[in-house]
C-alpha cells in the first residue's frame, strides 16, 4: 500500500521579489536629492557601572565646537549641529541621503544619584562620551543593625 503526504498548507509566493523589481524600476526615476534633512536624532547607548553612568551618543562628522551639554532641572541636555557637505558644481550629486545633517537636541533626565558638578565628556571617533559619576556623598541605601 502506498502512503501519499498531502501538504494542506497553500504555497506561500514571496513578495520580496516583486518588492525589489519595483525598487528597481523606481530608482531611476526618482530625482536627484538637493537638501539633506535639517534635523536628525543621534542614536545613543546608556551603560551603568558600580562608578556610575556612562552615555554614548554616536555623532559621527561632528566636531566638539558644534556640541553643547548642558544640565538643566535635573535634565542633561546635548545639542549640536552636523553640517551638510557643500554640493559643488562638478560634484557627484545626492541619489540617497541616509546620514542625518543639520541640528539635533537629546534631552535625558538624570536620577538623583548622579553628581552633577563631576560630568565629563569627550568625543573621539565620532562617539560623544558622557561620564555620569554617582554622587558618593548621597546615600541612596542603608541597613540599619537592630541592637
Amino acid at each position: 500500500m502506498a502512503t501519499l503526504l498531502y501538504n494542506n498548507r497553500p504555497t506561500l509566493r514571496s513578495t520580496r521579489t516583486f518588492n525589489s523589481l519595483l525598487n528597481d524600476m523606481l530608482r531611476d526615476t526618482l530625482p536627484a536629492v538637493t537638501d539633506p534633512a535639517k534635523s536628525f536624532v543621534p542614536a545613543a547607548d546608556v551603560l551603568e557601572s558600580e562608578q556610575g553612568f556612562e552615555l554614548h551618543l554616536a555623532l559621527p562628522g561632528v566636531v566638539k565646537e558644534d556640541v553643547k551639554i548642558d544640565f538643566q532641572e535635573g535634565q542633561l541636555v546635548i545639542s549640536g549641529e552636523r553640517k551638510a557637505p557643500v554640493a559643488e558644481e562638478n560634484a557627484p550629486k545626492f541619489r540617497r541621503v541616509e546620514t542625518g545633517f543639520g541640528s539635533f537636541t537629546r534631552s535625558f533626565r538624570l536620577p538623583d544619584t548622579v553628581d552633577v558638578t563631576a560630568i565629563d565628556a569627550q568625543l573621539t571617533d565620532g562617539i560623544l562620551r558622557v561620564t555620569l559619576p554617582f554622587d558618593s556623598k548621597k546615600v541612596t541605601k542603608h541597613h540599619i543593625e537592630v541592637r
